[in-house]
């Protein structure tokens, strides 16, 4: 099966200028149109959309070409298709210099390092392609004699101009300064790069009465353990999918998360209701090896099958909306947080590292914010 084709165009948005993505339904895509800076759905005109002032073709295609081909020729008023070959070579990155040869050497060397440090995949692969991308900026420089100034210039000459987004800037600073202060052990002025401000987005929280429908209404036992087990331990979704059945011990009543984010293992407390799933489950599927496994028996349960079954009936319960299966964990810890749970122990059942994380649900909770009394009741109007 082929690429799912995007098709982007100039349109208008409430009388704004915007670039709208045109695709068939699907939620891995989705996913990440959202992870672009101002992307939004309009209900009214039924497409996802980009504000011009936003619009940045080089992060557009760097986020989406993986998943999908992009179809961009309505962008060039008068000019044929242009073939997915033809819109690699018109990305900022194709025009850099290829790497050096002791470039290579060193991204080989750093590449072993971060792996030996034990470093997410997610992580390795993105501060070895940020590290790439940087080392091809200067190509014709050695790499020792890269100042801060240089980066400064990167930053201001490739991330800015290029219209890159902040959280994009952060992982290019990190790579770069993990590179040379903790591998290469250089003490040096890049240790003071700061990284750029990001805006704080709240999380989107499922209601817990929607919750009650969204779950009670999952017919299939196995799709309904898979999202219980995310909602009500508050796991992220690699947690899930790599949780196996030595790890869940009924006579404790105590689920082990291993290796999490962070190399943070954490203990926590099974449910009765979610125990009485399980067992139930396991009795007609019986795996072998992972809580939730895949078609043949004793695979892994893949990431992309779980975001789908979560949308498939989430859509059921709520006909429009924007949450991921993400927002599954934010809602485990604000209705925590509305039923009174101290925010410690919300910290704890995370596994978050720092309490300033988990502070974030305090601004979602609204329990708390509902029982101020507002100046305008003590009006007469």
């Amino acid at each position: 099966m082929g690429k799912v084709v995007i098709t982007l165009a100039h349109d208008t948005h409430r009388d704004n200028a915007v670039v709208s993505l045109r695709f068939e339904k699907d939620y891995t895509i989705i996913d990440k149109v959202k992870s672009i800076k101002g992307a939004a759905w309009s209900q009214s005109r039924g497409f996802w959309y980009i504000p011009q002032s936003d619009f940045s073709l080089s992060e557009v295609f760097d986020i989406l070409s993986p998943v999908a081909f992009l179809d961009y020729s309505a962008l060039q008023t008068g000019k044929p298709t242009i073939e997915k070959k033809a819109i690699i070579q018109n990305t900022p990155i194709s025009k850099l210099d290829e790497l050096s040869e002791a470039s290579k050497i060193e991204i080989e060397a750093y590449r072993k390092w971060l792996i030996q440090k034990r470093n997410a995949e997610n992580t390795l692969k993105i501060y070895i392609h940020c590290l790439t991308i940087f080392f091809r900026y200067y190509a014709t420089k050695d790499i020792s004699e890269i100042t801060i100034k240089d980066i400064e210039s990167f930053n201001f000459g490739f991330i800015v101009k290029n219209k890159y987004s902040s959280k994009t800037q952060s992982q290019y600073i990190s790579a770069i300064k993990t590179f040379y202060i903790k591998m290469k052990g250089i003490k040096h002025e890049i240790a003071n790069l700061e990284r750029p401000i990001e805006g704080q987005k709240l999380p989107k929280v499922i209601p817990i009465e929607t919750m009650q429908s969204f779950l009670a209404g999952i017919s299939n036992i196995k799709h309904k353990t898979a999202l219980t087990t995310i909602y009500s331990l508050g796991l992220r979704r690699s947690e899930l999918l790599n949780l196996k059945l030595t790890e869940i011990s009924f006579k404790r009543d105590v689920i082990e998360i291993v290796n999490a984010k962070g190399k943070k293992d954490r203990d926590l407390p099974l449910p009765k209701k979610l125990k009485e799933l399980i067992a139930t489950y396991y009795r007609q599927f019986k795996p072998e090896v992972w809580l939730i496994e895949g078609q043949k028996a004793g695979s892994q349960y893949s990431a992309t099958s779980l975001e789908k079954i979560f949308h498939k009936y989430l859509d059921k319960t709520i006909k429009t909306h924007t949450f991921t299966l993400h927002s599954l964990r934010h809602s485990y810890a604000t209705h925590l947080l509305d039923m009174g749970v101290d925010l410690r122990i919300i910290q704890e059942l995370l596994g978050h590292k720092s309490s300033r994380t988990t502070e974030i649900y305090t601004h979602v909770s609204m329990k708390n914010l509902k029982n101020v009394k507002n100046p305008l009741d003590e009006l007469e109007i």
